[in-house]
């Protein structure tokens, strides 16, 4: 006993099924709802703008290089302590400050590479790099 009544297979359906319609819209109204008190609870913040200047050109790195007997060589040419200290306050003195490139030599006492590195940091030279070679 059948309670639907009796259809012909060769009908075609002209009502459209609202049940999945109907899912889908309470579906997003929840989500919405739930998604705008989100919203609204926001921390304000203030954020920092791009200047439009053109970014420094960084300076020329200075290349400092330690012997095996201890002597200090600017770029190449040979300094002594006091020399050192005067040149490397006048780097210390440019804008934007030079990348000090340090160097030693294997049998160098680390104690005299110590000293440099001292005498750079008290003449207000930030940034220097140690170079070493591959092994």
């Amino acid at each position: 006993m059948s309670f639907l009544p009796a259809q012909d297979d060769d009908e075609v359906m002209t009502e459209i099924n609202m049940t999945p319609l109907i899912d889908v819209m309470l579906v997003l109204l929840i989500v919405f709802i739930l998604a705008v008190p989100a919203i609204h609870s926001a921390i304000p913040l203030v954020l920092p703008r791009a200047s439009s200047a053109a970014p420094q050109q960084p300076a020329e790195p200075v290349r400092l290089d330690i012997d095996a007997q201890g002597h200090i060589y600017w770029n190449g040419k040979a300094v002594e302590d006091d020399a050192l200290k005067a040149q490397a306050q006048q780097a210390a003195t440019l804008d934007p400050q030079p990348v000090v490139r340090l160097s030693g030599d294997r049998a160098v006492p680390y104690e005299r590479v110590l000293q440099t590195l001292s005498t750079l940091q008290s003449t207000g030279l930030a940034k220097v790099n140690f170079i070493a070679q591959k092994p």
